[in-house]
């Protein structure tokens, strides 16, 4: 997916490109990344805009979900005008106006092990902003298969949580190697039972989209390794490693 950079672009991008870090060719590969985004929700809807707006040729949004009232909050691309209408449809509409030049494919689905398949190989790096730990660990274990680099999100209360997966290199570990499947419940991550604050998700989704503009860039310092763990009630934050457990699928 080669890009050219026109006037229009440089203009659009002129901040980006002015940094040393990115320069026209670091641009070129933002232009040229192809980013899937599961969840459309309040880790997703930041992720998104922030992605086309930094000028990913390619987003791929999968949710299955309408927009509802209690949404609103903390899912920053809709609008009250919204409700009921498709997530993923909205999402798209938003972003052609933020930035026409992303291409935008939508797939209003619940993942699977069947579909999932599908889609996972159009794209180099996926972005779980999903609310259930079965979704999370199906990414894991695909984006583990196929090498792809996962960024992930989770919320709850004042709490954020961000891991960075590289899956080309088989030295780190995975998602399962710090949750153990049958010790942890959804209840974790229900915002409907355990409350969230909307900023919360506001602040996770635009890290998680500056952690996948690095690794499209190979700049900084990456959570490989590690979790982010972010107390915004208390202001702390805390970056934590992650050790590789024995006889896991990663190992």
């Amino acid at each position: 997916m080669k890009s050219q950079i026109n006037k229009s672009l440089i203009e659009r991008f002129s901040r980006q490109i002015v940094l040393k870090d990115i320069g026209i060719i670091g641009q070129k590969k933002i232009l040229s990344s192809k980013v899937l985004i599961v969840g459309a929700g309040g880790l997703g809807s930041p992720v998104t805009e922030f992605l086309s707006r930094a000028g990913v040729g390619l987003i791929g949004i999968v949710d299955n979900d309408s927009v509802s009232l209690s949404n609103l909050h903390r899912q920053s691309l809709y609008l009250t005008s919204d409700i009921g209408k498709s997530k993923v449809r909205v999402a798209k509409d938003k972003i052609k106006k933020i930035n026409p030049s992303t291409k935008i494919k939508i797939y209003k689905v619940r993942l699977n092990h069947i579909n999932f398949k599908k889609i996972i190989n159009n794209y180099d790096y996926i972005v779980d902003g999903s609310d259930n730990f079965k979704t999370k660990f199906l990414l894991n274990d695909f984006c583990l298969k196929f090498k792809k680099i996962l960024i992930t999100g989770a919320i709850s209360k004042f709490d954020g949580h961000i891991f960075t997966f590289d899956f080309k290199n088989k030295k780190l570990p995975c998602l399962r190697c710090f949750f153990q499947e049958s010790e942890i419940s959804d209840d974790l991550l229900n915002c409907e039972s355990e409350g969230v604050l909307g900023t919360v998700a506001g602040i996770v989704g635009t890290i998680q989209a500056n952690e996948i503009i690095k690794k499209i860039l190979n700049i900084g310092t990456t959570l490989d390794k590690y979790i982010l763990i972010l107390d915004l009630l208390n202001l702390e934050f805390r970056k934590v490693k992650i050790k590789k457990r024995k006889n896991c699928l990663c190992s």
